[in-house]
């Protein structure tokens, strides 16, 4: 199983990175330019974040491989714990998928989270799939 975002969300991503882009030149103001060329950074580095880190995650009966910009890591089963955490903030509900590694032997774990727009999809969902994919018992 693998996740990842969705190609038409990194397509639009790109492409208003790039009308931001050509726009630059157009501002009259100074600030005005550099807000529109951080803008389009933004934009375009986040998109090809999406291509570089494809998929971001994938997950067999072997445990879990998370995509980073550092490289891929490799969780077995027996080092990670998977949770769901919802917020809200401004009367606004969220939820991210946690990746706690500290679950395992090592005391210096880390914590790997991914949103909707990391996953592709609800990560509910996700967490379920990876219980399901999980041999240890529950």
């Amino acid at each position: 199983m693998t996740w990842t975002p969705p190609t038409w969300d990194t397509a639009a991503t790109a492409s208003l990175g790039v009308l931001l882009a050509v726009g630059v030149p157009v501002v009259a103001d100074a600030p005005g330019r550099i807000l529109a060329a951080a803008g389009a950074i933004l934009l375009l580095g986040l998109a090809l974040r999406d291509v570089v880190l494809r998929p971001r995650l994938s997950a067999s009966h072997d445990g879990v491989v998370v995509r980073t910009l550092t490289g891929a890591i490799r969780l077995p089963w027996a080092d990670v714990r998977v949770r769901v955490r919802e917020t809200r903030r401004f009367g606004l509900r969220g939820r991210t998928l946690e990746l706690d590694t500290a679950a395992g032997p090592h005391e210096d774990g880390s914590l790997i989270v991914l949103g909707r727009r990391d996953l592709g999809a609800d990560p509910e969902t996700v967490a379920r799939t990876l219980w399901e994919l999980d041999p240890r018992p529950r």
